[in-house]
């Protein structure tokens, strides 16, 4: 039978008092080893993390997409993601998790649409030449995360995570696209909605009526963002969530169906061959 994704927490593997952890990858390896916990599975993670890679090649897959690891790169993986990594180990470099709790906890607009901005880039390249640059955040991180004096080290630990974050920001600048903060902060939001209502409408223009917008805006920022149109956002990001649940094995496609939103099974099974090529269980079969 073939193995279920598994979900992985936060807790399961870190034992700590706040909800962050910075690591090296080999010692990731190194406690996934000794836990027989195969890196290499399709799992999906159920908090936020960043990965830096200082040294070394690899490959890292991210909701079915296979991402090149070299000097430079920052690989950030969000919550509901299925992702899994190299079964060898041929790069160095850093992990950092961290629950939803711990960033959104006290955090500034300006911040949120820093961190949000940065997470949802699927890959950010700053330059071998500017990992000197991070060592110093990663070093007060590291140096936090061991204080064992509880006073104020979640908020000192946030704010040094934000430090590094705008620092990532920084450097990336020149080698990828940003946008005015009040249309991406409206794109995220277009975005939550969908993951909290797809079950009710997968109609652009009624979610452009939550918002209380315009559903040309809507269409225009989803554009620029995306290079897509709202509904066709919706339609990939709908895509890409049965994936997910079809990779997790637990559910029939049926279940899948309702989850999605579709009252009808044989229009889910259309929808989805018509994207994919393939019928939601060839594609199960064939993970």
């Amino acid at each position: 039978m073939p193995k279920k994704i598994e979900n992985i927490i936060f807790s399961q593997f870190v034992n700590q008092t706040i909800p962050f952890e910075l690591i090296t990858i080999e010692e990731l390896y190194t406690r996934c080893r000794l836990s027989n916990y195969n890196l290499s599975d399709p799992h999906r993670i159920e908090f936020h993390a960043i990965i830096v890679i200082t040294e070394g090649e690899s490959t890292h897959t991210s909701d079915f997409k296979e991402e090149k690891l070299f000097p430079g790169v920052i690989l950030p993986l969000t919550k509901g993601q299925v992702h899994s990594f190299n079964k060898q180990l041929t790069v160095k470099g850093y992990v950092i998790s961290f629950d939803e709790t711990f960033i959104m906890q006290n955090i500034s607009e300006k911040n949120l649409f820093h961190f949000l901005h940065l997470s949802n880039t699927p890959n950010i390249y700053i330059g071998q030449e500017n990992l000197s640059v991070l060592q110093p955040y990663i070093k007060i991180l590291e140096t936090e995360v061991k204080n064992e004096r509880p006073n104020l080290k979640s908020e000192f630990l946030q704010s040094a995570l934000m430090l590094f974050l705008l620092q990532i920001k920084r450097l990336s600048i020149l080698k990828h696209t940003t946008f005015e903060s009040k249309r991406f902060k409206d794109f995220i939001a277009f975005k939550h909605l969908i993951c909290s209502n797809h079950k009710e409408s997968h109609n652009a223009k009624d979610y452009a009526s939550k918002m209380g917008i315009s559903y040309k805006y809507l269409n225009d920022i989803c554009k620029e963002i995306t290079s897509k149109t709202a509904k066709s956002f919706i339609d990939n990001w709908l895509i890409l969530e049965t994936k997910r649940n079809l990779s997790e094995k637990k559910y029939t496609s049926q279940q899948i169906a309702f989850k999605m939103g579709f009252k009808e099974h044989s229009n889910f099974i259309r929808f989805f061959k018509k994207a994919t090529g393939k019928t939601p269980s060839k594609f199960q079969n064939q993970l």
